[in-house]
């Protein structure tokens, strides 16, 4: 279990990393032109790697993965939703910049934790990485939440115009869903979350970053 975990870790880690650097060349060869269509450069392997992560949700269901449950579930189900629900389904929203911001957010924590996850896999443990894994995220995160959010406000006029995800049910039912609704309502689930989230990101910075775990890893 632990060679698979590395391996599905090295598999995030490198797609993440392409994507990361992805971004950052086209930053510098072409500018703020770049930044338009980061969704359609890279898009497709950041879905597969999106994707791919719900496997976690599955690693701790099965007791392979010691992480807390909830905390990974919202995680992943907000980039799931944001970037398949919000993202994909309106052509309008994958050219605003708000995408390459958030894109760029979620790659920057990712390649920070998969390379500590796959590190931590084989025993190793450097304090300076540690560190990061686990302080870089308590700011990013709320950052990216707040990207997350903004990107929403930007797909509800598209999203109102087009009717998309929008239901309206025959008789005699007599029942319709309006998803610009739906969205907003989710608004306010991800702020809730997002509290939740960064309660538990300090405490497992604090569980890491003990005096006495620290000396435990440098031993």
């Amino acid at each position: 279990m632990n060679t698979y975990l590395f391996v599905y870790d090295l598999m995030q880690f490198c797609g993440h990393s392409w994507i990361f650097t992805n971004m950052i060349i086209r930053f510098m060869s072409f500018g703020k032109d770049s930044l338009a269509d980061t969704f359609y450069s890279i898009g497709l392997v950041m879905r597969l790697c999106q994707l791919l992560s719900l496997l976690e949700i599955l690693h701790i269901l099965i007791g392979i993965d010691k992480s807390r449950l909830f905390p990974r579930f919202l995680q992943i189900t907000e980039r799931i939703i944001v970037l398949f629900v919000v993202i994909n389904s309106q052509e309008e929203v994958q050219g605003k910049y708000i995408v390459c911001v958030l894109f760029f957010l979620w790659n920057l924590l990712d390649v920070v934790r998969y390379t500590y996850n796959m590190l931590a896999r084989m025993g190793i443990y450097y304090l300076p990485l540690t560190w990061l894994n686990f302080s870089l995220c308590i700011p990013l995160y709320p950052l990216s939440v707040l990207a997350k959010a903004f990107a929403i406000c930007v797909s509800l006029p598209y999203f109102e115009s087009f009717g998309t995800y929008s239901v309206k049910l025959p008789l005699p039912f007599a029942f319709s869903i309006y998803f610009p609704y739906v969205l907003k309502t989710y608004l306010l689930v991800l702020f809730i979350g997002m509290c939740f989230i960064i309660q538990n990101l300090f405490s497992e910075r604090k569980a890491h970053l003990g005096t006495g775990n620290i000396k435990k890893k440098r031993s």
